[in-house]
């Protein structure tokens, strides 16, 4: 990686706004250097989905990581049109003088692996049968999708981070990167989380799978292959 300044895929917005931004995306673990998953699986290519807002200084030390929580996306801030009705889940929290200030942070953003939002999940395609990954998409854990995240810091030249930050599921992303990855984040702020689920979340949790599950329109899994 080369040690120019990045700056954001962003055009100009209201003084405290990020902008117009545009999601990214990149391929990582190419074959035969696939992501080795907690389950025991291998998994590669996996594309991933990402924004950034704000500029990467030249000692590169001045980026944040924001993990989000389990409905979230890559878009954290910003707008994608001029005429968006709605800016990113965190825009209130990310700009210019903002909590997440970008006129002094390099900001950072991607959808977690499984998130089906532009990183690889369920609805990607599973390249040895040319079909939708659905149900056989591998199980994955915290520490696989914050391995991912890791990978595509140091694709893109960062080596260490001055925050992550994220709530809920995102939060105990956090805790990951500060338990496995102690030497890439010079800080860590977990809002809302907890290191484990609790039992009621679990059940929450298993009541919404099993509604889905019964929705015959889920057709086990392989309903992408009749959407629209």
């Amino acid at each position: 990686m080369t040690s120019e300044v990045i700056d954001s895929e962003s055009t100009a917005g209201p003084a405290d706004s990020v902008g117009c931004v545009t999601t990214q995306t990149v391929t990582l673990f190419e074959p035969p250097h696939e992501l080795s998953l907690a389950c025991g699986e291998r998994l590669g290519p996996v594309q991933v989905a990402f924004e950034t807002y704000g500029t990467l200084n030249e000692t590169r030390d001045n980026a944040v990581f924001i993990c989000h929580a389990l409905t979230g996306d890559a878009h954290a801030a910003g707008l994608h049109q001029p005429d968006d009705d709605k800016p990113g889940w965190w825009d209130s929290f990310i700009g210019p003088g903002r909590g997440i200030d970008t006129s002094r942070c390099f900001v950072i953003c991607a959808n977690i692996l499984g998130g089906c939002q532009g990183t690889t999940g369920p609805g990607s395609l599973n390249l040895e049968t040319g079909r939708p990954w659905g149900m056989s998409f591998p199980v994955v854990t915290v520490a696989d999708i914050v391995k991912v995240h890791v990978e595509l810091l140091r694709h893109l030249g960062i080596e260490r981070v001055l925050a992550v930050v994220g709530g809920s599921l995102g939060g105990m992303q956090v805790l990951e990167w500060a338990a496995s990855y102690p030497d890439r984040l010079r800080s860590a702020v977990v809002i809302a989380s907890a290191a484990r689920l609790s039992a009621q979340g679990i059940a929450f949790n298993t009541v919404g799978r099993r509604a889905i599950c019964a929705d015959p329109q889920f057709a086990g899994g392989d309903f992408y292959q009749t959407e629209g």
